[in-house]
């Protein structure tokens, strides 16, 4: 029930971004960083298929925390880049290599991160069934945060 749900919701997200189109998508991302984002911070890292992604600018140095639709499953981490591979925390855990993630309630550390097309084999079914064609996913190796 909770991979049905979690692959609908995966689709229903992805239809609103391909009905909204890349540049409307864009608009909201940054509508999303100031306002949106700051109030999905508080109850993000404790819901499913909810998660909090913790990252360091490439430029700034600055630490920045965002809110994510995420799957976890067996130790695989995998958000939908609905915004599309050109968002800031993309390219900040892309340079980076790694980024702490925050998932009900619990720290993780994410490793291996790497762009890869949605219905890529790497990815886990219900990942790959979620049916988001065209679109790119942000995979990558998660940790209890303890472990290195």
């Amino acid at each position: 029930m909770r991979k049905k749900f979690a692959a609908t919701a995966a689709r229903a997200v992805a239809r609103i971004a391909s009905a909204a189109g890349q540049r409307r998508m864009r608009a909201l991302a940054r509508f999303n960083r100031y306002v949106t984002n700051p109030v999905q911070r508080l109850w993000a890292p404790y819901l499913p298929y909810v998660a909090v992604l913790e990252h360091t600018g490439r430029k700034s140095g600055n630490s920045y925390r965002t809110p994510v639709l995420a799957f976890i499953e067996s130790g695989a981490f995998v958000v939908p880049l609905n915004y599309g591979t050109e968002s800031d925390w993309v390219r900040n855990i892309e340079a980076a290599g790694a980024a702490g993630v925050v998932h009900r309630g619990k720290r993780y550390r994410l490793t291996d991160p790497r762009v890869l097309p949605a219905d890529s084999p790497d990815l886990s079914p219900v990942v790959r069934a979620a049916g988001i064609p065209g679109r790119s996913v942000l995979s990558g190796v998660l940790a209890p945060a303890g472990d290195s």
